[in-house]
């Protein structure tokens, strides 16, 4: 597809219901972040609209539920098919909603999205046989749920999506998927792709404002909503999902540490660290947002972390120079520019960037931070952006209680060369998942999830193909 078509303003002028489609009373624009100008608009659900997508997805369960897994997974590969053979407009609409750079960030999610799309679909939860006596069988199986209600954030926004739609779709469910109002466009493309390989209702992807993710949560016909975002906003969807007893994934914000070791291999982690704080532009829940740099390595570490910085070019992502993108929207945006503003007046020190040139679109300069006190908003905060506070340590006790120090419990890493001593801090470390000289790997057989404020259940693995379902127990006497 030519870039010039998805800037067009009716490039998705309705909503598929079933195997309908519906135009929608208002529509809303979709603002291409490295301009701040709007490169499409996009249908607005209202309530109606949602009545008849959970109708659709009601309908179309029975037969869903009911093929075998097999059966399910040939399915699920045909939209891998589809997706693949539309990767590169797929990349194009990820970069003019997102900001992300379309020939390596772009390009890349929509590969992993299909890679991962295809390994799920292969996985399976096995029934088990609990008893198996002469008088007595006890059987233990999976059943979906109904209709799962996917709800996705703005970072990334064809990724997160089939991290939810693979497994509720290969254990039988049928999904509604609420992309970000500010991302839509990845999602109603693939609503598309979809219609050719799964049957009407099996996947409606309706966009809108914020409030209709609060009309899914509050929906008596959707069963289970799985929701990537903030915490404030994770609290609101817990309250509304408890009058119905829905079933929860909630996977929230992160405030992730790094701790650098005095024997580290600097040359050799100075790029992780930096693409593990400023990938994306900073724009991750499992990004490094603080990295505590041990006394006898500081400078050299500093040094050398700033010099591959420099190196590194924002701008543009259709630009093929271009490895950041902006941040991807007006209000993010303020708020980092509020974040180093805080930095500002407290006389802390830039080392690099934290001055913003006005331009068009939503960009923030790489900025780090010269060992800000811990109790600064850019030390407490998750920034979610390409902000960096560098931080001295020199006792491994103290480290990690000032690393543990927060609300939030996503992820965190430790780089050393001394793996058993590394795993050892590691194991102290309050998070869900811990990277030891590596960080942001995640895979379809490995659980995540957050600790404290960063979530409640998980992702991936059999864990999270199972909380698409619930557990039948089947007695037989003999």
């Amino acid at each position: 597809m030519p870039v010039s078509r998805a800037l067009s303003g009716d490039r998705f002028p309705t909503l598929r219901l079933g195997d309908e489609h519906v135009r929608t009373m208002r529509s809303r624009p979709v603002i291409n972040p490295a301009t701040g100008a709007a490169c499409a608009s996009v249908p607005v659900a209202e309530p109606a609209h949602l009545d008849a997508a959970v109708a659709a997805a009601r309908s179309a369960l029975p037969a869903w539920r009911a093929l075998s897994w097999d059966e399910r997974q040939a399915r699920l590969d045909g939209l891998a098919e589809r997706m693949a053979q539309a990767r590169d407009e797929l990349a194009d609409l990820l970069t003019l909603e997102q900001g992300k750079p379309r020939h390596s960030a772009a390009a890349a999610e929509v590969d992993y999205a299909i890679g991962w799309l295809r390994d799920v679909a292969r996985r399976r939860l096995v029934d088990e046989v609990l008893e198996d006596t002469p008088r007595h069988l006890v059987e233990k199986s999976h059943v979906p749920l109904g209709v799962a209600g996917l709800i996705v954030p703005w970072n990334f926004p064809l990724c997160l999506a089939l991290w939810k739609l693979a497994p509720a779709l290969i254990t039988g469910n049928t999904a509604i998927l609420k992309p970000s109002p500010y991302t839509p466009l990845t999602a109603l493309r693939l609503a598309e792709l979809a219609a050719d390989v799964l049957p009407p209702g099996v996947l409606t992807v309706l966009t809108g404002d914020d409030e209709l993710g609060r009309w899914m949560v509050d929906h008596p016909g959707i069963a289970k909503i799985s929701f990537t975002g903030s915490v404030a906003t994770g609290r609101r969807v817990m309250a509304g999902a408890a009058a119905g007893l829905k079933r929860l994934t909630l996977e929230l914000g992160g405030n992730d540490p790094a701790i650098v070791l005095p024997d580290a291999d600097l040359d050799a982690i100075v790029p992780s660290l930096f693409w593990g704080a400023f990938g994306n532009s900073g724009q991750w829940c499992v990004g490094i947002k603080r990295l505590y740099v041990h006394d006898d390595i500081y400078p050299r570490l500093f040094d050398r972390l700033l010099a591959y910085a420099r190196g590194v070019h924002m701008g543009d992502g259709m630009d093929p120079a271009s490895q950041l993108g902006p941040l991807q929207n007006a209000r993010q945006y303020a708020k980092v520019l509020d974040l180093l503003a805080d930095c500002a007046a407290r006389g802390q020190r830039f080392a690099l960037g934290g001055r913003v040139v006005g331009g068009p679109g939503y960009f923030v300069p790489v900025t780090i931070v010269d060992n800000p006190s811990d109790d600064s908003p850019v030390v407490r905060e998750e920034a979610f952006g390409p902000v960096l506070p560098v931080l001295r340590y020199d006792d491994f006790d103290d480290v990690v209680r000032r690393a543990n120090d927060t609300e939030y419990g996503l992820g965190a890493s430790v780089w050393g060369r001394d793996r058993a001593f590394a795993r050892m801090l590691a194991g102290r470390l309050e998070a869900g998942t811990v990277w030891i000289n590596e960080v942001y790997v995640h895979g379809v057989d490995f659980p995540f999830g957050g600790h404290k404020l960063s979530g409640l259940g998980v992702e991936h693995g059999a864990e999270g193909l199972a909380a698409y379902t619930d557990i039948r127990i089947r007695m037989t006497s003999r």
